[in-house]
């Protein structure tokens, strides 16, 4: 009886936690369709969202065709890298962990830009082509990155930051490789889309990012409890009842599709896997069934501020929202690494 009402007491602060979360993304996506270079009065954009406003114009179009597809891409990708970050932490058992950090960006980021070169565009096949790539150079970035991290035993946080180091510049110097021999007329948006940028994503495309999204975020949030038990030690982990190496498989391929997918179309976003799940952790302590859901709306919020303002800030010119989220991420990676380094010196 006390463990039961011990499960209530923990259902009801999760729906407590994202409820309110709900609300914020909600305020955050009203106050992003509100603002931009073009202005929009607050009525004409409830009208507009509702199927009441006029049947054409250009204010159909600022919100209705710009505004409100790039702001379902930014919560989708927030979201996604969030919940990555969040798995990979599990995973490995260290706070430092994120798909940009450890490479996997990177190696989505090669796949992506290969397939760009070969003349990929933003249809359906195109897209699902985009997404296949994307996760295939995840997987192999994360995959090259386990393995030289764990060759000296373990999972140490300083060898893992190197591997992740090593597999990140020789991605980079690869997509370099890539550009230099394809003809300039070629690359298009491609150095842009590097730096990570969002823009409004044409509607079939857009559900195929959505679908594969919520495909990663299965993989995670169904093994959120499992995460917890991970830290006992796979020994420890088996003589509950849970298969270790079956939980870190999923996981590992839940959130290397999240890193390709979200790289395939808004391109390689860093630091948002680190910055959202420290700062829920700690606010709400390190228990994944209830980090990992908190993750997945916090990460969609907090890209979608980020990108408001790398639209708005100079606008009519426009940053890029990597940019951003590497000045808020930066900060808060040094901090932890000499925390690390201060918990562990003699």
């Amino acid at each position: 009886m006390r463990a039961e009402g011990s499960h209530m007491t923990g259902g009801a602060r999760l729906a407590w936690i994202c409820g309110g979360l709900l609300v914020i993304l909600s305020v955050v996506v009203l106050g992003s369709l509100l603002v931009g270079a073009a202005p929009v009065a607050p009525a004409t954009v409830f009208e507009l969202i509702t199927g009441r406003g006029p049947g054409q114009g250009t204010e159909r179009t600022v919100v209705l065709a710009i505004r409100l597809p790039r702001i379902a891409a930014a919560v989708l990708a927030g979201a996604a890298l969030a919940v990555a970050g969040a798995g990979f932490q599990g995973l490995t058992r260290n706070p430092l962990a994120d798909p940009s950090i450890l490479g996997v960006s990177g190696g989505a980021a090669f796949g992506v830009v290969l397939g760009q070169v070969s003349g990929l565009g933003q249809g359906i096949v195109e897209a699902l082509g985009l997404t296949a790539l994307g996760f295939a150079g995840a997987l192999v970035a994360g995959v090259a990155v386990y393995l030289i991290a764990s060759s000296a035993g373990g999972l140490p946080v300083h060898t893992l930051l190197l591997a992740g180091v090593i597999v990140g510049i020789f991605f980079s110097a690869a997509i370099t490789v890539l550009i230099s021999i394809v003809d300039t007329n070629r690359l298009g948006g491609v150095i842009y889309w590097l730096l990570g940028s969002v823009a409004p994503i044409p509607p079939a495309a857009l559900g195929v990012f959505a679908l594969a999204t919520a495909a990663g975020l299965w993989l995670v949030l169904g093994q959120a409890r499992a995460l917890n038990l991970l830290a006992l030690g796979d020994e420890g982990a088996l003589e509950l009842g849970v298969d270790a190496q079956r939980v870190k498989r999923r996981v590992f391929a839940g959130a290397a599709l999240l890193t390709g997918t979200v790289v395939a179309f808004v391109g390689p976003i860093g630091f948002v896997g680190l910055v959202v799940p420290q700062a829920l952790r700690m606010l709400l302590g390190p228990d994944n069934r209830v980090l990992v859901p908190a993750a997945l709306l916090a990460g969609g919020a907090f890209l979608l501020v980020a990108d408001t303002l790398a639209r708005t800030v100079v606008a009519p010119a426009e940053l890029s929202v990597g940019v951003l989220t590497s000045f808020c991420g930066a900060p808060v990676f040094i901090w932890l690494l000499r925390s690390r380094a201060g918990r562990t010196s003699p």
